[in-house]
């Protein structure tokens, strides 16, 4: 065959691959607002990055599927993100349905592979209906299709990887979103085990869709979601923020940012923020935004575990971790939801050199029986064992209250590098007025309770605990961003170019 005729198949080829599952049902897309998958790749990197590897992949398995399977229903490759490199898996929901199969399988594989191999972030972009029928259907399909790539599981956290659900995903597109570090989801979608169809022939009743894999279940009670989203561009722009706070690999520190010009700005007026009594309820994140790097708030699971913040910023253009308890929200008590949250949240910071800075207004755990049910004990444990795996700088300032175990998980004692407190924070091991009730036997209103109710309190206070060393700083409230930055670059780990032990790159992603 000539030249010519050998690039002219070539590119009949090409331009078949590209296509992908045809123009009518690109177009359908288009009508409803969707991205197509390639069209999410071409905004997600920078103009003209991605190269495709497996473009001419198709169907292994039936001869007439190789006609009518571009690329197999999963476009994969590399390219940059804002200079960086990065892997990215963008399923086409128009082939197939983005189904799973032995070749799209080893193209994830290779993509997986290369980016531990070389320290790469990979996006997964999920839009997928599962496995492909009838591929994996009897012995055969399931001992040829599944289970044969050991590592398939297997999470590492050498490098991060951020996933997005942009429309229906169940199976694979479901569990490479749990594995994920960061999972933003576009509303409208849904993520599920399973479809809706087939969970209504296991289970004989009809199935809500939304009931089963919607945002609100996602993002509000699985707590398998990390944000919520209107639209594609969205959910992209999400997964560039996020990766803009991460290190490309493990070995390496997050990058440096210029300082946001304004930042530290409101610090002189940050007491405003804090009611005169402990009881009034305040939103936390108004400090947390007075402190860090104007613009630089990027917060994760919002709508989960409300009682507790976490969230990535930088402090001098450098990427921190923030862990903070929010008493607008049943006073700042920390719940199982919270412990979950916040022990994931350690996990993805120490795995990739991010310090953790702790900010502390709790008056304790949530307690009683529907506590006791949701496992308090050891979700409380988790988060505690997490804490002292940690291998990052770790720094804690108690801005109020601070009261019995959740002192400890909060940083207290020497859960943390550097314990600084503020003039009006108060320590102890319970609310001073249950513990007049535990130790005097006295009831409000009842004559010596305020005598008793007053002694507590002034037990309670920052300076006993900063006469013994047990908080290393007292600090005035308008100097908690400068005291952090300099903590930070005490603590920074020099000796090891900025990277941490990584104890915990096999803790589970979900639990």
């Amino acid at each position: 065959m000539a030249f010519e005729e050998l690039l002219a198949e070539y590119e009949a080829r090409r331009q078949k691959a590209l296509a992908m599952g045809g123009p009518e049902k690109l177009a359908r897309r288009k009508a409803e607002g969707l991205l197509n998958a390639r069209e999410r790749i071409d905004y997600l990197v920078d103009k003209d990055s991605f190269i495709e590897s497996g473009l001419f992949s198709t169907s292994a398995v039936y001869e007439k599927d190789r006609e009518k399977t571009p690329a197999d229903g999963k476009i994969a490759g590399y390219a940059r993100i804002h200079g960086r490199e990065i892997a990215v898996i963008s399923n086409d929901f128009t082939v197939m349905g983005a189904s799973s199969s032995a070749t799209n399988g080893k193209k994830i594989a290779q993509m997986k592979r290369v980016a531990t191999q070389r320290g790469l972030p990979i996006v997964f972009l999920g839009e997928s209906s599962g496995a492909r029928m009838p591929d994996t259907m009897g012995s055969r399909g399931m001992g040829s299709m599944l289970g044969n790539d050991p590592t398939q599981y297997q999470r590492m956290r050498e490098t991060p990887w951020a996933g997005a659900v942009l429309g229906y995903c169940y199976g694979s597109s479901t569990w490479y979103t749990g594995f994920s570090d960061f999972s933003v989801m576009r509303k409208g979608a849904i993520m599920a085990v399973s479809s809706p169809r087939l969970a209504e022939l296991a289970i004989k009743e009809k199935v809500d869709p939304e009931e089963i894999g919607g945002w609100r279940l996602h993002a509000e009670t699985t707590g398998l979601i990390d944000m919520v989203v209107d639209t594609d561009e969205e959910a992209l722009d999400a997964i560039k923020t996020f990766l803009s706070y991460m290190p490309s690999h493990c070995n390496e520190a997050p990058p440096e940012y210029p300082v946001t010009p304004g930042s530290g700005e409101g610090m002189d007026k940050i007491l405003d923020i804090l009611p005169p009594t402990r009881t009034q309820v305040y939103d936390v994140r108004k400090i947390i935004r007075t402190i860090v790097d104007r613009d630089s708030y990027f917060e994760i699971k919002a709508r989960f575990g409300k009682v507790a913040v976490t969230a990535l910023a930088r402090l001098d253009g450098k990427t921190v971790g923030i862990i903070a308890n929010n008493p607008l929200f049943k006073g700042g008590a920390l719940d199982t939801d919270a412990c979950e949250k916040i022990t994931g949240f350690i996990v993805l910071c120490d795995s990739f050199n991010i310090p953790i800075i702790m900010l502390v207004d709790t008056p304790g755990f949530i307690i009683g029986a529907d506590a006791e049910r949701k496992r308090a004990p050891g979700k409380i444990m988790n988060f505690m064992g997490a804490l002292s795996l940690v291998t990052v700088p770790k720094i804690s300032v108690v801005l109020r209250k601070s009261y019995g175990q959740a002192y400890l998980n909060m940083g207290g004692g020497r859960n943390s590098d550097e314990m600084a407190v503020w003039p009006t924070a108060e320590i102890s091991f319970m609310d001073p007025n249950f513990a007049v009730t535990i130790v005097h036997g006295l009831e409000p209103g009842d004559p010596g309770f305020e005598d008793a109710l007053a002694q507590m309190q002034r037990d309670s206070n920052v300076w006993d605990i900063a006469s013994i060393y047990a908080a290393q700083s007292v600090i005035r409230p308008q100097d908690t961003r400068d005291y952090l930055i300099r903590m930070l670059q005490v603590h920074r780990l020099r000796l090891t170019n900025g990277v941490g032990q990584h104890l915990m790159r096999t803790w589970p992603t979900t639990y």
